[in-house]
């Protein structure tokens, strides 16, 4: 079962539904979101079930034993300030002041991007993000990092204390956050990503040093005269990490580096598809691992290379259409000619994060595939080119990229932009481009979303066309309503098959679109080029002629 598949219960239902009524239902705390954990409460209190949180005790643990991998200890690094552009230290001056002006004093930051955001470290604890393990409490007069110091070099030992950051165990932030509530603390915490342990056990702490369950959830309005957030009653203050919105909207350093990793990694991509058609042409079978394996290779020889950005999606003919597929190298395909590929990749550079994705067809397409492939490609088109106001949340923009889709009845079945951070993770919040309306973050200059429109037909083929932009003001003739009016400025420059595309359905707009966009890529990354791959970026970046 693929949870969100359609007809694939929830973990909630699929409990309340093989349980008999009245069972006691263990989680571990640490791995579950407070507000996630809530959830699950709640939903299984319908079969009068309870939900137990486990401190102690992981049963996997217990069941996994000697043969659970060791915790990663790789060392972190420092973010270098020329590609993090704002210094710790200033970062933390702003948070301070947004927990005064929310009546609080210290807050708990629990997302391993935003950690590393914050404090310009990097590190290698988790596959294809540049993040460590670890807890931040930032208080007014001082902050904690809770982490294992054995990955902690001198160079970022002295980073930390010129910012005035202590070292803590990883395993005594429970400790602290009684420490908190003990000294009256009124505590910002994120209950959509603060782990259920961390707010159970300072709502409990708040318990016992209040006498009163009245002061667990106390209105704001009674905290803003507070000298410094802190009266001798603690409380919690429940809201979005202030954090999240600081480290979407991308200073000029961060931007600049996005800039320049996409040019470096529009380089490999250039050399690795010069290679790969050579292969094909030559009649070289090659499976799906074997073209993952070459591409991560060409990206490795470009500076600053660290990772990928996620594990590569190489998919030829029917498994394009899964839409997060990953070849595993005993069951994967052959890439064949006579079929569509789909190339879906991104790579972790020391200045910027990529994601990119290219659909192909090294033989004879059919009309059936071009017409898809083409209302795919008018969809990012009207997207890429969309103008819109200030303070238009992204679900607005989602349906620019399906309107060709629709006209003859067609649709893909996942969002049409992500957030991607600058150095750090692929995915990232709170920004989106989604038919999913709920989330009404506007978009803001400086934000960095992907635009990838799609069409999969089941057990055939997958189309998919993805480039990331970044949010820029635009110079209107009128500003109605007084206001501003924004776009997009394009990170990504590989050129986009011309084979592929059906002339007929494009407007002489959309051919200039095409055209113009094929001589930037050839203007940016043909200096970075020689050779064969510089023959093969001339080759696909000629212009289309209108009919």
């Amino acid at each position: 079962m693929r949870a969100g598949n359609y007809g694939v219960p929830t973990t909630s239902e699929w409990l309340n539904d093989v349980l008999a009524p009245g069972c006691r239902i263990g989680i571990d705390p640490f791995l579950f979101s407070s507000d996630a954990a809530e959830e699950l409460k709640e939903a299984i209190a319908k079969k009068n079930h309870e939900l137990v949180y486990l401190y102690d005790l992981n049963l996997v643990d217990e069941i996994w034993k000697e043969s659970r991998p060791e915790p990663p200890r790789k060392p972190i690094r420092v973010h270098e300030l020329t590609y993090a552009g704002l210094d710790v230290s200033s970062k933390l001056s702003s948070l301070r002041s947004e927990l005064i002006d929310a009546g609080c004093s210290a807050i708990v930051v629990s997302m391993l991007d935003e950690v590393s955001w914050l404090l310009n470290l990097r590190g290698n604890d988790v596959p294809n993000s540049p993040v460590m393990y670890a807890y931040l409490i930032v208080e007014i007069d001082g902050a904690k990092l809770f982490i294992d110091d054995s990955k902690v070099s001198p160079e970022v030992m002295d980073h930390l204390k010129n910012a005035g950051i202590e070292l803590r165990p990883y395993e005594s932030i429970l400790a602290e956050i009684k420490n908190l509530a003990a000294k009256g603390a009124h505590l910002w915490l994120d209950t959509s990503s603060v782990n259920a342990a961390i707010v159970n056990t300072y709502e409990a702490a708040c318990d016992q040093y209040s006498g009163s369950l009245d002061n667990k959830r106390k209105n704001k309005s009674e905290a803003y005269g507070v000298a410094n957030g802190q009266s001798g009653v603690p409380t919690g203050v429940y809201k979005i990490s202030p954090i999240l919105l600081a480290k979407a909207v991308k200073n000029q350093a961060e931007l600049e580096g996005m800039r320049n990793s996409h040019l470096r990694d529009a380089a490999a991509l250039a050399q690795f598809w010069s290679w790969l058609e050579e292969e094909i042409l030559k009649g070289v079978l090659l499976t799906e691992v074997d073209v993952a394996d070459k591409l991560l290779q060409f990206r490795s020889m470009q500076a600053g290379f660290l990772d990928t950005s996620f594990d590569t999606i190489s998919a030829s003919g029917a498994n394009g259409a899964i839409i997060h597929y990953k070849p595993n190298p005993d069951s994967c395909s052959i890439v064949d000619v006579k079929k569509m590929f789909l190339l879906d990749s991104g790579a972790q550079y020391i200045d910027g994060t990529t994601d990119i994705t290219r659909t192909v067809h090294f033989g004879e397409p059919t009309p059936r595939q071009k017409e898809c492939f083409t209302r795919v490609l008018q969809g990012h088109i009207a997207l890429d080119q969309a103008v819109f106001p200030e303070n238009t949340p992204g679900f607005v923009l989602d349906a620019f990229a399906r309107s060709f889709l629709w006209k003859i009845g067609l649709d893909y079945r996942h969002g049409t932009g992500h957030g991607v951070g600058a150095a750090l993770n692929v995915h990232e919040g709170p920004q989106s481009i989604s038919f999913r309306f709920g989330n009404m973050t506007p978009l803001q200059k400086g934000m960095i979303v992907s635009n990838e429109p799609g069409y999969y037909e089941d057990h055939a083929f997958g189309i998919r066309i993805e480039n990331l932009l970044c949010v820029k003001e635009m110079d209107t003739p009128n500003r109605f309503g007084g206001i501003g009016y924004l776009g997009f400025e394009r990170l990504t420059f590989v050129p986009i098959q011309n084979e592929l595309v059906e002339l007929s359905l494009l407007s002489n707009a959309e051919i200039d679109w095409l055209n113009d966009y094929h001589s930037e890529v050839w203007e940016k990354v043909s200096p970075l080029l020689d050779g064969s791959a510089r023959q093969w970026l001339w080759d696909n970046t000629r212009p289309l002629a209108k009919q």
